[in-house]
């Protein structure tokens, strides 16, 4: 499975520059977040863990921005001296991949594409490279990819007007090490010298998928991405039984142990108007899932087996109240760059995979930490913000869509 990505974010944005002046393309601000939020964030609820952003043009805004917002996040960089075109950008940056096959997209160009039946096809078809295609209508923007019954690519269609056709949604998966293995000089275009020029020669294979695409490379679109990407205000009286909610465990459902953990049953108290308010959120809400860090056992203070004890205290209780814990995920990781650990959103996605039903964009995350509100964030969620251990948060927040006291204050807002 391949978890890790090229983001290839090293051009000049020149068609750009009249709507975001003296910043990387990838930078423009969208909805209130650089463009590149969306793209990283995209591709880690589609299971990839490790990035490589290729830079180029003013590189350090872009790693200033890594470093002070995705501080957790596991990546690394490489910096194009001169510009080396897409071909020379991914073979710089392929020299630096540690897994066998990369994803591949640009830092312009949000694609939510489901990767896991492009990995499948990938992996079956022995693929040097696959392709992510966008079925389009009436358009000259782009070229047309034209495939067989086997999914193979058979030709590269020029820029012209087209009244339908499946485009190049510029997201790949490619194998390192056959990529490598050709002599390329240093600066080439992927597209001309590797997919055109070896199409019919190389397994190339493609799969077209309909999910939401937008390129921001000309103004229109950047405009029209502020509307589309922006999260909406978080409606209480929308939820009904198609929404998800998902907690944190301390200082939200338990009494917290600010600087230590919970280590036995007996230490697990309900905060106040739990467990009984859980009947109302089972009314409310069509699935309960728990999300917690729980570093203490990673670090050996207790066993998983104890850990275990704790939930199943919490799920009984909270059962026996009448309401419901559909799933309890917990990291025990360490290391803040794990995948499963706040605020990387590694629970959201399998959480995603095992619960029937859930829909990340009608989730709501409650938590009583900011890593918290950025899981909820990364993971694509409204995020409520309880005070139990920051009571001086305040809004607006750019992570917090609503903010209360306390757990059973938020149930008591949710509307009968």
């Amino acid at each position: 499975m391949s978890k890790e990505a090229i983001i290839l974010a090293g051009g000049l944005g020149t068609r750009l520059r009249s709507a975001v002046p003296e910043l990387p393309k990838c930078m423009a601000p969208v909805a209130g977040k650089p463009f590149l939020f969306y793209v990283i964030n995209a591709l880690r609820m589609q299971g990839v863990e490790k990035f490589i952003f290729s830079l180029g043009y003013k590189h350090e805004v872009i790693e200033e921005w890594l470093h002070d917002h995705f501080g957790t996040l596991a990546y690394q960089v490489v910096i194009e001296e001169e510009p080396l075109g897409t071909g020379g950008a991914i073979k710089y940056a392929c020299s630096k991949a540690t897994e066998a096959t990369v994803v591949v997209t640009n830092g312009d160009t949000l694609f939510k594409a489901q990767l896991d039946p492009l990995r499948a096809l990938h992996a079956e078809r022995g693929a040097a490279c696959s392709l992510t295609l966008r079925p389009m209508e009436n358009f000259d923007r782009y070229g047309v990819v034209e495939t067989d019954a086997s999914g193979a690519v058979t030709s590269f269609r020029e820029k012209q007007q087209y009244e339908k056709g499946n485009i190049n949604g510029g997201l790949y998966l490619l194998n390192v090490a056959q990529f490598l293995a050709h002599d390329f000089p240093d600066k080439f275009s992927f597209e001309k010298d590797y997919l055109e020029k070896y199409c019919g020669q190389l397994p190339f294979f493609a799969l077209p998928d309909a999910a939401y695409f937008i390129d921001i490379g000309i103004p229109e679109d950047f405009n029209r991405a502020q509307e589309e990407l922006a999260l909406k205000p978080l409606d209480l009286s929308a939820i009904d039984q198609s929404w998800t909610l998902f907690l944190d465990r301390d200082g939200v459902i338990n009494i917290d142990k600010p600087g230590s953990y919970i280590f036995h049953p007996d230490e697990f108290i309900f905060l106040e108007g739990l467990p009984e308010g859980f009947k109302k959120l089972k009314q409310k809400f069509g699935r309960c899932i728990v999300v917690t860090n729980q570093r203490g056992t990673g670090r050996g203070l207790m066993t998983e087996a104890t850990l275990h004890t704790i939930h199943d205290k919490m799920k009984s209780a909270i059962t026996a109240a009448g309401g419901l814990i559909d799933a309890v995920y917990y990291s025990t990781a360490v290391d803040n760059h794990f995948p499963t650990r706040k605020p990387n959103p590694g629970m959201a996605l399998q959480a995603a995979k095992d619960v029937p039903g859930i829909d990340i964009a009608k989730s709501v995350m409650v938590g009583n930490n900011i890593s918290d509100m950025k899981f909820g964030r990364n993971a694509g969620m409204f995020t409520v913000f309880v005070k139990t251990t920051i009571p001086d948060v305040k809004l607006p927040h750019p992570d917090i869509d609503l903010c209360y006291n306390n757990l059973d204050e938020f149930i008591k807002a949710l509307p009968a």
